[in-house]
């Protein structure tokens, strides 16, 4: 059973001259159809009605179904009002306010009613074929495989490779031989590329699983839902007006016909590659006439290159930035280009770390891909992932590059590029296009770990080394001691240190830096409701997936959250179940988990393995609870201690510190710091940090021993009295030996 557009005239134009609004349910309700099996037809229905109705100069009756909530007032609001208006705008209607636009429309109806036609007079069997409507709405022919593709899967288990469901459908559904022997323009089978059509629709929908390479398997949701041709086609406009995926039959369906042989090896795996370093020349006219791809001189890519097989796709490509002349409207912001040069297939790796025979295909010219770029020399591609999924089909299947799609659809360029983003500045303006060579080979790291030393660690080189690789391995790692022991300072550097650069330029995209607290919630720091501008609700993304979409939208290029004192605030209430995607061996696209608060049904999230999470914890404060074990287990744990030792007496020494002052103040903090540990009410957790008594990086001292008494007056004793706050004594004496002699 469907929804019938004439039985749902007749219950509108009922409710219409009774001069009352009629509710969704009772459209549906009218065509005999449960509200669950009406609920995703019902806006493309209704548009049809609208188109209709507007076809024959009638007012727009669609105008007064409203929510069961809204029956009183006639209102319309969030989606429902939205989807109302483009509807109207779809038929070339101007509208600038609304809702007043809304209530005019309201009452022309009801005015009408009393002199409409009892009957719509369209078709008996007008929802059940693809033909035009009297509006103008039609669905393409590759609908009619909506059904077969489920039933196909059905008959499968739920599960099953493309070529099985193509031989399915051929033996069980009436196809013609023409379409089966016919091929598009691009060489692909007619019939396939319908049937990839339909998949690929199926998948929006949330009926097929649209994660698994190679396979298509049935949702749970898809496994109970059997499509008639008029809810096929009803579900086909429903998807179509939010993706605006093509409906040309010649043109390949995106990621299932152009990549059903190129994904049909599960071993495969694609590589993005350099071809020139530092300031060498282009080596892509040498390899191809050597029908190799070789490395430079270093071996920093030497795993990388010994996992490359025979069967493997490769690309030489060349990243660099542009502003003007785009095919999109870029808003006059700088857009992160990729040039593909050459493809190829690999046919023997030489084994020695950096050369691999390749079968190349020189593209002449070369083919542009906007936003989603890779700069490192070496990158392997991962073809489950949805971004690189498309960039692998545009560059080894000759597939046109969606704009719309980056720049509506994926989070991260739609802030950067979409309709709501501020145009550029004037400084933006003026900036020239620059080539953005592959960083890792023609552009060392600017920030290292010897660069932390030089900005006043006083860690080893070994120490700070042995923490970042620490990073590397486990991807969360929280820094913890007593207060001022630099955890910040230090969290900080080690994020540039992993980025290569502290340039503000790079770090304002991919380091951002947040501090928990007692009344920070999960809707803060992962997502949740907020007010909007318009006094409304609107489901808002927290920092936390905020940099998880900008990690994806770059993968190749490392990125950091800093979590400031995350033991302040309640880790497994803010984090969620975030605490379990974190863990390292959770993130991948496969271990992807729905979250509290869902965008779509079905959405899921993934933590990518570029994202670095670093955490500072102060083990002194005794007002906090004792941190949670999940996160324990997901993060490393480094101590720092306090440092009084020769990098910082030359660190004193340098900005003005006489050396018999810098001695002194050691000996009396270490003595002090004694006294702390061996205090059975304190102990070594609220030692004092060697960060009270360093001068900034700035600062010349004039006056070391005044410098020292005004430290020891403002920022030590007012702690002590934190610490020792029932016995005033012996912050007294502690106070007096400090001062001593100063």
């Amino acid at each position: 059973m469907s929804l019938e557009i004439n039985k749902s005239y007749r219950a509108i134009l009922a409710a219409a001259r009774q001069g009352r609004f009629i509710t969704y349910g009772e459209v549906a309700q009218a065509s005999e159809v449960e509200w669950r099996k009406a609920r995703r037809p019902m806006p493309s229905h209704l548009d049809r009605l609208l188109q209709v109705c507007h076809a024959r100069e009638w007012p727009l009756i669609t105008s007064i179904v409203v929510s069961r909530e809204n029956l009183e007032s006639g209102k319309l609001e969030g989606e429902s009002l939205s989807g109302f208006v483009a509807g109207v705008r779809k038929l070339g209607v101007t509208v600038d306010d609304p809702e007043t636009f809304l209530r005019q429309k309201q009452q022309e109806v009801f005015s009408w009613a009393k002199l409409a036609p009892d009957e719509f007079g369209m078709p008996a069997d007008d929802e059940d074929d693809d033909h035009d409507d009297g509006g103008g709405a039609r669905g393409p022919r590759f609908v009619q495989y909506f059904g077969p593709v489920l039933d196909a899967l059905r008959a499968s288990g739920g599960q099953a490779a493309p070529d099985q469901v193509y031989e399915w459908i051929k033996g069980n559904v009436e196809v013609d031989e023409a379409e089966i022997i016919g091929v598009t323009k691009g060489g692909q089978s007619r019939f396939e590329n319908k049937v990839g059509w339909a998949r690929f629709y199926l998948a929006k929908a949330g009926l097929i699983d649209g994660s698994r390479r190679g396979i298509w398997k049935l949702t749970t949701q898809g496994r109970e839902t059997t499509l008639s041709s008029a809810q096929s086609v009803a579900l086909f406009r429903e998807i179509h007006a939010q993706f605006k995926a093509s409906e040309d039959d010649e043109e390949a369906a995106p990621d299932v016909v152009a990549g059903h042989e190129l994904f049909s090896d599960p071993n495969r795996s694609f590589w993005f590659v350099g071809a020139s370093w530092g300031g060498t020349d282009d080596q892509t006219p040498r390899f191809y006439n050597e029908g190799i791809w070789q490395n430079g001189s270093h071996d920093k890519f030497t795993d990388e290159i010994m996992r490359m097989k025979p069967g493997d796709k490769i690309a030489i490509k060349a990243s660099y930035t542009r502003k003007r002349g785009l095919p999109f409207d870029n808003r006059g912001k700088t857009v992160s280009c990729m040039k593909i040069k050459a493809i190829g297939t690999i046919t023997e790796n030489l084994r020695d770390g950096k050369t691999v025979k390749v079968d190349w295909q020189v593209l002449d010219p070369a083919r542009e891909w906007f936003f989603y770029t890779y700069r490192v020399t070496v990158v392997e591609a991962d073809p489950n992932e949805d971004l690189s999924r498309r960039l692998l089909l545009f560059t080894f299947a000759d597939a046109k590059q969606d704009y719309n799609f980056w720049i509506t659809e994926v989070p991260y360029f739609a802030k950067k590029y979409g309709a709501a983003t501020l145009s550029a500045t004037l400084q933006e303006f003026f900036e020239t296009d620059e080539a953005e060579a592959d960083e890792d080979e023609a552009a060392p790291p600017s920030y290292t770990a010897d660069d932390i030393l030089k900005d006043g660690c006083f860690l080893t080189e070994s120490d700070i080394k042995d923490i970042l690789a620490r990073i590397e391995s486990k991807r969360n790692l929280v820094l913890q001691g007593p207060p001022g022991t630099g955890k910040t300072w230090l969290a900080k550097r080690l994020a540039y240190a992993l980025m290569g650069s502290k340039d503000v330029r790079v770090t304002r995209d991919r380091l951002r830096v947040i501090q928990f607290h007692p009344s920070l919630s999960y809707e803060d720091f992962v997502r949740g409701w907020r007010p909007s501008g318009d006094g409304k609700l609107s489901l808002v993304d927290g920092v936390f997936l905020e940099i998880v979409e900008a990690a994806k939208a770059e993968p190749d290029r490392p990125f950091v959250l800093v979590i400031e004192e995350v033991n302040r605030g309640n880790p497994a209430q803010i984090f969620g179940e975030i605490l379990t995607l974190l863990e390292d061996s959770k993130r991948s696209r496969e271990e992807a988990m729905e979250l509290a608060y869902r965008r779509e049904p079905g959405e899921r999230v993934y933590v990518p393995r570029n994202l670095y999470v670093i955490g500072t914890m102060n083990i002194a404060d005794r007002s906090l609870a004792l941190v949670d074990l999940a996160l324990r287990r997901r993060f490393a744990f480094v101590t720092l201690e306090p440092q009084l030792n020769g990098a910082w007496r030359q660190w004193c020494a340098d900005r003005g510190l006489d050396a018999d002052v810098v001695a002194l103040i050691e000996q009396r903090m270490a003595a002090l710091n004694e006294e702390i540990a061996k205090d059975r009410s304190l102990g070594p957790q609220y030692r004092i940090g060697h960060s009270y008594v360093t001068p900034v990086a700035t600062t010349t001292i004039a006056d070391a021993r005044a410098w020292f008494l005004d430290v020891v007056h403002t920022e030590i004793v007012p702690l002590l009295h934190e610490y020792w706050f029932d016995a005033t004594e012996k912050v007294t004496a502690a106070e007096g030996r400090l001062r001593e002699g100063l």
